[in-house]
């Protein structure tokens, strides 16, 4: 592990977890830490990091869905990914929402809400290119 005084690490599936890892530096901004692929090529083990704090991907197997294609395969999915709230995922603080957004947006994230301003921060919300659902955030400076 990459960063032992984070006392949480987020750990999400993907099918891809090599095209998972490079879109979600290349689009959401974060940085690759480790690759560690199986003899199949397969992402056994990835980090991503902002700033101090990781994320951990994997491929866990073959058959695995990520929340996109459960949403097609499966009606009352498709209905609980049907809001644009984040139902399960991730929080990312970030120095720069606007900015972010506007990198994100025209990366090809799923926008699911616009940016929102107001306590505790200014946020939107976005799905990434295999459906986990993300928050990026920015503190408002009188909320500390």
């Amino acid at each position: 592990m990459s960063n032992p005084t984070q006392k949480i690490i987020p750990m999400l599936a993907y099918e891809d977890g090599i095209a998972a890892l490079n879109w979600l530096c290349e689009v959401f901004g974060f940085k690759e830490v480790t690759r560690m692929t199986d003899d199949n090529g397969r992402l056994s083990h990835g980090e991503i990091a902002m700033g101090d704090s990781i994320v951990m991907l994997a491929e866990p197997t073959p058959d695995y869905q990520g929340p996109a294609r459960h949403a097609q395969n499966y009606a009352i999915a498709a209905k609980w990914y049907g809001v644009p709230y984040v139902i399960n995922g991730v929080l990312v603080y970030v120095d720069d929402v606007k900015q972010h957004y506007k990198q994100a947006k025209n990366g090809g994230a799923t926008i699911l809400s616009e940016l929102e301003e107001g306590y505790p921060g200014t946020r939107y919300r976005a799905a990434d290119l295999e459906g986990q659902r993300w928050m990026f955030m920015q503190e408002d400076s009188g909320s500390k």
